[in-house]
Formats: structure tokens, sequence, C-alpha cells
């Protein structure tokens, strides 16, 4: 086979495994989320430094929204505190509601870990 073809093919692999990577991520982000929420009241700053500390790069435009999402919908409450260095912050906790709906998030996750788990010990024997 030519090299540039091997050299696409290459190149397709890596870029379709990024937009998995990538997928995969959003799709247990807000899961990630309310975990760090669910310690202790949180500011904005407060969730995006935890999750980059756990690898996981947001940006606050991905937040934002996200963030006013759960809190329309009942998941997530928040109030205003003062602050030291500027104005007011915005700390975002669980409702009651919000606990429920983690609790569910955390039995699918422990199912698709499992399931995963599972799939990859076949494939080994």
């Amino acid at each position: 086979m030519p090299r540039q073809i091997l050299k696409e093919m290459s190149t397709n692999v890596n870029v379709n495994a990024d937009n998995v990577k990538s997928q995969m991520r959003k799709g247990y982000l807000e899961y990630c989320i309310l975990l760090i929420i669910s310690k202790k009241p949180a500011y904005v700053s407060d969730i995006i430094g935890e999750l980059k500390e756990a690898r996981m790069i947001v940006v606050e435009g991905t937040l934002y929204p996200l963030l006013t999402r759960l809190k329309n919908n009942g998941i997530l409450s928040y109030n205003w505190q003062e602050s030291a260095s500027g104005p007011p912050r915005k700390y975002y906790e669980l409702t009651e509601s919000g606990q429920s709906f983690l609790a569910e998030l955390e039995t699918g996750w422990e199912e698709l870990k499992e399931a995963v788990e599972q799939l990859k010990m076949m494939n080994d024997e």
C-alpha cells in the first residue's frame, strides 16, 4: 500500500479516536460536575479547578450552560456569597431532586463500568 494512503488511514484513526474520547468525556461531564457539587456548594472556578485536577479540561463557556440547564431542571440551586476579592459569587449546590438524580447517575455509572470491565475480561480470555 502506498505510504500516503497508510498515513491518511493513520490520521483518520487518530481523529476518530479523539472524537470518540471527546464524546465520552461529554457523556460523563454532568455526572462529574454533580459529584463535585455534592461535596459542598461550589463556585464555577472551584468546579473547573477540580475537573482540571482530574485531567478533565473544561472551559467556562461549556460549564455555564450546563449549570443553567441543571438549575432550570431543579437539579441545582444557587446562592450568592460575598467575596473578599471582588463581586459576590454564585455558589451551586444540589437540591433534593439533584441528590436523587446523582444517585441514579451513580447507579448508571457503576453498571456501565461493570459492563465495560466484563467486556474487557472477555477479550482477555
